[in-house]
Parts: structure tokens; C-alpha cells; sequence
């Protein structure tokens, strides 16, 4: 039968059984994998108390019946991606990346029909993932005939060449999508199901770093699309970039921006985004780097209150039950309980971020950096000249260091109405990626006339301004896609550095490249300063500190900056309980310093009537009776549990745990050790 639906905030993915070590506060548990030890894992998972989802690979997976010929009888290694000297991407032993036909297609849909017969009505299809360097195999050059009505050519041979088999790898894999998702729609329907799906993927500015296409905004336009998981973590942020001419890992402001453009990516479109946190990483480190890592890319997640559902954990196996130095150089350990309890607490609260209210008190708002899908179509050879995505990060990164909480725009989301609203300025540059139709300028020219400030950096000399695409060909004979917009901004083309009056906005044009002013120590500089010129055009202040402080509801989120020129030491007055610390200490007033990030519950703003406020378990409130309390709460076996309550008077008796009572904020911390099937507190 098909799963009772509760809640679903929070959710974890895992490709094992059951296991009282990962009984962990979370709604959903997304079994992985369509193969034969499907039923044994739902089975456990399901007994344990969790909704069952499922999700399985798109671009690679445990699919050796269909590579081997079992499936249908026929070989299927030729749509493995294949690089230019013919060796195939793999992702493990007889796990390539495919180039999926759609045949393979038709393979996926089977294996997701043999979960829906398990009762799963919700499924995830995982990164769908073509690799830039690819487009080598014989199934690819199939489909470029196909495609394209002309022959195949190599990738490498010309920036037109790679940019259009980017263009045909972003087809294949929603092609792909469209066909799961129908006919698991349509097989769910005859068991009486209405089956949901979403892709888990990573944000599209990771995968340009990495030189990956994914149909990123194109999965929106989907048939039975339902959302996305956006898939940001350590070993995706941590990736360097060049700020002032420096390059190195930026953790917490790569992530915010990945972070970004994925919440941009759903705006306006009625579907769901769930963030993936990730307190291990894939690559193995030490545990003092696990957690400093995912501290920042936890806070980056959650400085974007528009989304309230997280995947809390995408392998509870790993750092529940995995080995990995306590630090570099020192012998493997287990977890420690400290760091244990913190996630725990933290995957509790990630339960209770739909907040109706929320404001920001440091990051400023209302400024945007438009980014298009095209952004992965020339992130390999022949375009080697901005390996560390300077196109991007070169006017990205200077406004998150200097305090302004600055969103990746989605270009191609510009057409749905008042979706440039909130922006008071707007960065744009077609270096690195390119419009993907004309009628996307329209919408950005009325927004500019409304009173918009558009601030162009672009230097005018990408290669691929000269593939064949819309600016140059029929109606069109523009040498650059920009020359398109600033004529119907009433500009010459190849307009020079200039400051125009366009309707009640303005234009604002700098021919540097964006590449050009990451690599340059004073290119930051250069860009913020026209930036608060735009601003002092439209009469409005410049208010940005280098720290981010935003509440949600009783939460505050908050990250001071570092790296700065002048770094901010902000005060917050009140009474606070930190949720990265295992204790739930109660503070008065937190100073914030360069480098800090912070999950708090602020006790002023939380409710005030006895209940839970924080808890390092899974723990759906207390129960009063007769003048007592009591709470329930199941965690990971062995694990050290912890709750705050918010009680009417010191109590006089408290079992099952020990607990400390706080008369000013007339509040109970309570330290028991956790059990899977559950502890129960009692407080009089």
C-alpha cells in the first residue's frame, strides 16, 4: 500500500537497510537503487517509522543487465560517454556515464515501475550529468545526425562545434527525464497512485565549474515535473575561486550562491526545492573539516527563507557509522558524540524552517547577477580561458564579500511576470554563457525603463558570440547577442563604457571582462564602485555591512565575512540558545566575529507557552497532562540525546533525563541517551 504522508520537510537518502545507528530525526528516507534488494530495504526503512521515497541514478547506476544485454538482449556499451581518446567516464567498475538513447529511457521507466509496485508514489531521478569533455561515443553521434540534420562534429574542433553538442546533451537528458516521468505517471495511475517526481541536481554554476550540462531550467517545463532536490554540499562549494586575484576555497560564499541560483530556478514556477546539507562529503577528510564545512554550507542554505525542505543527510551510513580521522594525521574514529548530537539537533530544526515571517537585519537586498544554462556550454576545449568560472564569480563574489546578499537571476525565468521585481539592479555579462533566445531581452529592457539599473560588464570578444544561433542567423545579423540588447535599450551597438538614462532606469556599461576583474586585486573594488554609482542614480542608499544576519521565526542565521577589507563585529542583544553546540547553552548576546556562522534560536522571539524548542532527536512535541509534560524522543542507538523545553515553573521531578532548569528564561535542558524505539521524559 502505498505510504501514509505526513510530514515532509526533512528527508535522507541511503542505499542501505535499516540500522538503528542511522535512526535519525528526518520524515522521509529515500531508498536508493532499483534493483533486486529494493523490497528488503523499503521493508526495514517502512517498519522504522519513515515515509518511503525513492531514488535512483539517471546518468549512471548499478544498470549492468542493460549495458551486458540482459534487459532487451541487446549490448548497450556504445551510450557510454566517451571522451576524445575514446575512453569512457566512468562513475565505479561497469558503471559508465550514459549517453542516454531511448531505449535506455524505456529501461529507467521499468526499473521505477518495479519501486511503484512497492507502494512508492514519489521518485527522484538523480543528476542527470553529460560530461563537456564527452560526445565521442557512436550513440552520440547517432543522435547529433538526429538532432541537428547534419553530420557529427568532434566537440573539440570549434567553440561551435562544443557549444552545440552542449546544446544536445542538455536535449537528451529531459528527453530522458520526460519519458520516466510519464510513464511512471501513467503505470502509477493504473494502481490508483498519483506518482510524483523531482530531479536531484546540482546547481548550475557547480556543474559549469566542473564542466557538466544538466537541463537544469528546462526540467521546470517538464511534464509532471514536481521539483528539485538542489544538491549543494562541501565538495561542491569548497571548489576554489579567484576573488582580488586570489584563488582558494570561498566554502560559505560558493555555496550561497549555489544555493541561490537553485531557489531562483523554482521561483514562479509552482515547483518544490529541497537543499541538501551534507555533514561528510564524498571525498574523505577528517572530521574537524567535516564539520567546519558543513556549518558553512548549512547557514548558506538557510539565508534563503524561501525554501523551508531539506534533505538533512544524503548518506546517514557515513558519518553514523563510518570511520574517519578525528583530525588530519590522526587514527580514524568514529563520530564523536559532540559533533553527533549537533547534527542531530540541527536535522530537528531543519524540520521547523516553514516560518511565515522572516527578516533580514544585515545583507543587503535587491541586487542580482543574471546567469543562463548556457553557462555550461563553454567550459571546455576550445574555451580554456576561465577555468575557475571568473565569468561568473568575477561579478558574483565582490558583492557577497562586501555584505550584499546578492541572488544568481535565472535569465531564462525573466518572462514570468514580476520575476525582476525585487531587483534594484541587475549585473549582467555575456562572457561565458549566452542569452538562449531573443525574447528573453524584452522583459529586461521594460525593467530597466521601470527604473532598473542594469550594470554591463563585458568586454565584447567571447568566441561563441560567433556560433551559429539566433543573433546571427535569419532574421537576426548581430555580431553579439548583446548588440541585440542594447539596441532595444536604444544603444548603439558595440557601445563603449558609457552611463545612460533608459526610460526612468539606467544602463551602466563596463567593456572589461568579468574574468579579467577577479584576476585583478583591485577588480572588486572597481566593481562595487559602480555598482554604488548605479544606486546613487536612482537616489537610494548603499547599506551593505560584510555579514549576513537574517531571523526566521525564532531562528537567527547569521555568517560575518571574512576576507574583507573593513569586517564587521556585530552585537545581538537577547537571549540565545546555539544549535551547533551539543550543550544548547543558553547566551547572553552573541558577538559576532570574521569567519563566525550561526544557528540560533533567539528565546525573546520563541513561543513564550511551555513546549519544545530544540532537540537532538525525532521528537514531534510534548504532550501535557494532569499538570506534567511529556516527550517522546527516538534518535541513532547510543547516541547522546538532548531537548530545551520551555517549562511554566522549576519542576519538581524530571525522568529519564538529566536536566538543568534556567529560571530566567524559564527553560529545561534535559541529556539522555538516545534509543531507536524511543525515551520517554517525563517533567512535573
Amino acid at each position: 500500500m502505498p505510504d501514509n504522508k505526513k510530514r515532509e520537510f526533512t528527508s535522507f537518502q541511503t542505499g542501505a537497510n535499516y540500522d538503528s545507528r542511522m535512526h535519525i530525526p528526518a520524515d522521509v528516507a529515500m531508498v536508493y537503487g532499483i534493483n533486486n534488494d529494493l523490497p528488503k530495504k523499503v521493508e526495514g526503512w517502512r517498519k522504522a517509522g519513515y515515509t518511503i521515497q525513492l531514488m535512483t541514478g539517471v546518468a549512471w547506476g548499478e544498470y549492468k543487465d542493460y549495458l551486458y544485454g540482459q534487459w532487451d538482449g541487446k549490448n548497450h556499451w556504445d551510450e557510454a560517454q566517451r571522451e576524445r581518446n575514446g575512453e569512457i567516464i566512468g562513475h565505479g567498475v561497469d558503471v559508465p556515464y550514459m549517453a542516454p538513447s531511448i531505449t535506455y529511457g524505456l529501461y529507467l521507466a521499468d526499473g521505477v515501475k518495479r519501486a511503484i509496485d512497492q507502494g512508492i508514489d514519489t521518485i527522484f531521478l538523480e543528476e542527470p550529468e553529460f560530461w563537456v569533455r564527452a560526445g565521442y561515443s557512436e550513440s552520440f553521434k547517432r543522435e547529433w545526425q538526429s538532432y541537428y540534420k547534419e553530420p557529427w562534429q568532434a566537440p573539440y574542433s570549434s567553440p561551435e562545434a562544443q557549444y552545440r553538442a552542449s546544446k544536445l546533451k542538455y536535449f537528451l537528458y529531459r528527453r530522458a527525464l520526460q519519458q520516466v516521468f510519464s510513464e511512471a505517471q501513467k503505470y502509477g495511475k493504473t494502481k490508483g497512485m498519483n506518482v510524483r517526481c523531482f530531479v536531484p541536481t546540482h546547481s548550475m554554476i557547480n556543474y559549469a565549474q566542473w564542466g557538466i550540462v544538466s537541463p537544469e531550467h528546462s526540467l521546470a517545463q517538464l511534464e509532471g515535473c514536481d521539483g528539485y532536490i538542489g544538491q549543494v554540499w562541501t565538495g561542491t562549494a569548497r571548489t576554489p575561486n579567484l576573488y582580488r586575484g586570489v584563488l582558494k576555497e570561498r566554502t560559505f560564499e560558493t555555496a550561497f550562491l549555489e544555493y541561490g541560483v537553485l531557489s531562483n530556478l523554482v521561483k514562479g514556477t509552482g515547483r518544490r526545492m529541497i537543499y541538501l546539507n551534507d555533514p561528510v562529503e564524498d571525498q574523505a577528510r577528517d572530521w574537524v573539516d567535516f564539520k567546519m564545512h558543513w556549518e558553512n554550507t548549512l547557514v548558506a542554505s538557510l539565508l534563503w527563507p524561501e525554501v523551508f525542505h531539506y534533505e538533512v543527510c544524503p548518506w546517514p551510513e557515513r558519518p553514523f557509522t563510518f570511520k574517519y580521522p578525528a583530525k588530519a594525521g590522526q587514527p580514524e574514529s568514529r563520530i564523536s558524540k559532540e559533533y553527533e548530537t549537533e547534527l542531530l539537533t540541527v536535522f530537528h530544526a531543519l524540520g521547523y524552517m516553514k516560518q511565515p515571517k522572516f527578516k533580514w537585519e544585515s545583507g543587503m537586498q535587491g541586487v542580482g547577477v543574471l546567469v543562463s544554462d548556457t553557462l555550461m556550454f563553454q567550459r571546455f576545449e576550445p574555451f580554456t580561458g576561465d577555468p575557475h568560472l571568473s565569468c561568473f564569480f568575477g561579478q558574483a563574489i565582490p558583492f557577497i564579500k562586501a555584505g550584499v546578499a546578492a541572488q544568481p537571476v535565472q535569465l531564462e525565468n525573466v518572462l514570468l511576470k514580476d520575476y525582476l521585481k525585487p531587483f534594484k539592479l541587475l549585473c549582467l555579462s555575456y562572457e561565458g554563457q549566452k542569452p538562449p533566445a531573443a525574447e528573453l531581452h524584452a522583459p529586461v529592457v521594460e525593467w530597466v525603463k521601470a527604473g532598473g539599473t542594469l550594470l554591463i560588464v563585458d568586454a565584447g570578444n567571447d568566441p561563441a558570440n560567433k556560433v551559429r544561433e539566433w543573433w546571427n542567423t535569419g532574421e537576426h545579423s548581430y555580431a553579439t547577442p548583446m548588440d541585440h540588447l542594447l539596441e532595444l535599450l536604444g544603444l548603439p551597438a558595440g557601445c563603449e563604457e558609457t552611463i545612460k538614462t533608459v526610460g526612468k532606469g539606467h544602463v551602466i556599461i563596463s567593456r572589461k571582462n568579468p574574468t579579467a576583474l577577479a584576476a585583478d586585486p583591485k577588480g572588486a573594488a572597481e566593481l562595487i564602485a559602480l555598482a554604488q554609482k548605479g544606486f546613487s542614480l536612482m537616489r537610494r542608499k548603499w547599506t551593505a555591512e560584510p555579514a549576513f544576519v537574517l531571523r526566521r521565526g525564532p531562528y537567527v542565521v547569521a555568517a560575518a565575512l571574512d576576507d574583507v577589507d573593513r569586517p564587521a563585529s556585530l552585537q545581538l542583544k537577547g537571549r540565545f540558545v546555539d544549535l551547533f553546540d551539543a550543550r544548547l547553552p543558553i547566551l547572553d548576546g552573541i558577538t559576532l566575529k570574521p569567519g563566525d556562522r550561526k544557528l540560533l534560536v533567539d528565546l525573546n522571539a520563541a513561543s513564550k507557552s511551555p513546549g519544545l524548542i530544540a532537540c537532538a532527536g525525532k521528537c514531534e512535541g510534548v504532550e501535557f497532562s494532569g499538570g506534567k509534560m511529556t516527550l517522546r524522543v527516538e534518535g541513532p542507538v547510543e547516541s547522546q540525546g538532548a531537548a530545551l523545553l520551555r517549562v511554566p515553573k522549576r519542576p519538581s521531578r524530571v525522568s529519564g533525563a538529566e536536566w538543568v532548569y534556567d529560571e530566567a528564561t524559564r527553560t529545561l535542558t534535559l541529556h539522555f541517551a538516545n534509543k531507536p524505539e524511543g525515551v520517554v521524559i517525563e517533567v512535573e
